[in-house]
Formats: structure tokens, C-alpha cells, sequence
């Protein structure tokens, strides 16, 4: 049921005010992502899954690994202030529309979802969420598309 939701709430809730930007300040890693090398994290091989399908959606992603990228962390104030109050569990963190979400943990699909959803604005997302579903080649649970 929660996958229908977000089939049908996130595209409506990117397109009313233009592309929802969603930053992902990732910890220190190897590689952008992380997810490389003999033992992958399931934390980072699911989060960029996840990325990957609210991209998909219609939403920007943004991602900046403080190893390879650490004046995108400086010149952000949000995270700056984020890390001068908890170091470096405050990573990861995830700004949506430029206002933190999450700290300290990866959010799950449904958490990104919400702090999409809330960034456009409950009232058109859901007028507009019941012509979405309605569209044909919707998502349906199990299906395997999402």
C-alpha cells in the first residue's frame, strides 16, 4: 500500500513548485556512493536505490561524499551547523528544498517521500495525487517496477 502512495504522491508533489532538490551530505567514503569494494554497506546500496527512484520521480538528487567534496559541506550553513553541534554523527544528513530532513541516519523511501511531499505543499499534492493515480502504468505493490 505505502508503494502506491508514493507512486502517487511524489511526481504531484516535484512538479507543483518545480523540481523538489533533495542533498545528500554522505560521511567520508571511498567512492561517491560507497557502494564498491568486496563488502557493500545495505544501508548505502539501499539509499542509492532510493535516489535513484525519487530521481526517477521527478526530483533532483544531490549527493556530496565529504571526502572527495568537503567545500560543498563548508559552503552550506545547514550542514556546517549541523556538524559544529554533532560532529560527525550529524552524517549523514538529507536537506530537502534546502531544510533538514534527517541527520545522523539514512532515511528510508517513505521518510524521503514525506519530506518531499511536505516541501510542495499537503493541499496540491493531494488534489492532484488523485489524477496521478488514476493515470495508466501505475506502480503496483510486488509488481517489481519500482
Amino acid at each position: 500500500m505505502i508503494e502506491k502512495e508514493i507512486k502517487r504522491t511524489l511526481p504531484v508533489a516535484a512538479e507543483s513548485r518545480g523540481a523538489v532538490v533533495v542533498s545528500v551530505y554522505d560521511p567520508a567514503m571511498c567512492c561517491p556512493t560507497g557502494v564498491c569494494g568486496p563488502s557493500v554497506d545495505p544501508d548505502l546500496a539501499r539509499i542509492s536505490k532510493d535516489l535513484r527512484w525519487v530521481e526517477s520521480q521527478g526530483a533532483r538528487v544531490e549527493r556530496f561524499n565529504l571526502a572527495q567534496e568537503p567545500d560543498a559541506f563548508v559552503a552550506n550553513p545547514r550542514v556546517t551547523g549541523l556538524m559544529q553541534a554533532f560532529g560527525d554523527e550529524a552524517l549523514p544528513a538529507m536537506l530537502v528544498g534546502g531544510e533538514v530532513a534527517m541527520h545522523g541516519r539514512y532515511p528510508t523511501r517513505e521518510e524521503i517521500v514525506a519530506a518531499v511531499k511536505g516541501t510542495a505543499g499537503d493541499a496540491a499534492g493531494d488534489a492532484a495525487g488523485a489524477e496521478a493515480s488514476a493515470a495508466p502504468g501505475g506502480c503496483e505493490p510486488g509488481s517489481g517496477c519500482c
